[in-house]
């Protein structure tokens, strides 16, 4: 094709997993006790050791990309021939879009004949990893880059993001959560429910009390919201902050419940979502037709 698919680290998916899709991605930044390093999908730093960071306290802090940084991203790619479609990571999450944006227009004066597409995936994580797969598809259907722009920005809510957490550790350190919520929470084995809305912001939907009955609700809102329901036969990803076991038990009901569903890959949460939730967290990703829940 004569363009070529964009995206972040913020993705949450293999460095394997984006070759497989051929979409390329960009580095955010994160910072652990003082020290920064390029989020590059567990390349220098594996998950484990950044999650042992994480179980150890460690201070940490994100940085997004800068307009600079995405000029050069797409300079080399223009210079090589190629028109981008670039996906940013939620703008009710991040101000990424807008340095994207910013880096796109300084470019066209340079390049005036070619387009760059910005698209707002109001996703994250491995959400993000659901929808570029989704373009992907189209890319190699024969979809023009037009065409794709227009149809993701038409089809980017219908992703739906369901997750739970059951350490608040960080969430509290991040001010998600209050302190005393998050020591009641502990006490009580209170595990909050959580989505991400229309307008791609985070949303809490409900406190479940026990890591089982909670993980369970991912599921269940599977059931409720996934297109066909029980007849479900899209995508759908896990990802997960060092705690596979609970993720593994997620897939096992998906693919107990939705006989159409034949795999589910699970990925590690990644260091610049990982800095902000901390280690617990599950996350369920698929398609649906319904609107986002944006109540409770």
């Amino acid at each position: 094709m004569s363009y070529i698919i964009s995206t972040c680290t913020t993705v949450d998916m293999t460095k394997e997993m984006m070759e497989k899709i051929d979409v390329r991605c960009i580095g955010f930044h994160f910072v652990v006790n003082g020290k920064s390093y390029t989020d590059d999908l567990y390349t220098s730093m594996s998950a484990k050791e950044f999650y042992g960071y994480i179980r150890d306290g460690a201070d940490t802090s994100t940085s997004q990309v800068s307009v600079g940084e995405y000029v050069d991203y797409f300079r080399e790619m223009l210079l090589d021939g190629f028109d981008i479609l670039h996906v940013c990571l939620s703008s009710g999450i991040s101000n990424t879009v807008q340095s994207a944006n910013a880096a796109a227009k300084m470019l066209l004066a340079e390049f005036p004949n070619r387009k760059i597409h910005i698209v707002d995936s109001l996703c994250a994580s491995s959400g993000v990893g659901v929808f570029v797969t989704m373009l992907s598809q189209k890319r190699d259907e024969g979809m023009d880059i037009d065409s794709l722009y227009q149809w993701a920005q038409d089809n980017c809510k219908s992703v739906q993001h369901w997750f739970c957490s059951t350490d608040l550790t960080y969430y509290i350190k991040g001010g998600r959560v209050s302190k005393v919520s998050g020591v009641l929470g502990g006490i009580f084995e209170i595990c909050p429910l959580l989505c991400v809305s229309p307008e791609g912001k985070l949303k809490p939907i409900a406190k479940i009390r026990t890591k089982k009955k909670v993980l369970t609700a991912l599921v269940d809102k599977m059931e409720q919201h996934a297109e066909d329901g029980k007849n479900y036969s899209g995508l759908c990803y896990i990802s997960q902050s060092d705690c596979m076991e609970d993720a593994e038990s997620v897939r096992d009901q998906v693919l107990k419940r939705f006989k159409n569903v034949k795999e589910v890959p699970i990925f590690d949460i990644g260091t610049t979502i990982g800095c902000h939730t901390g280690t617990g967290t599950v996350a369920l990703f698929f398609t649906s037709s319904d609107e986002r829940e944006d109540s409770q």
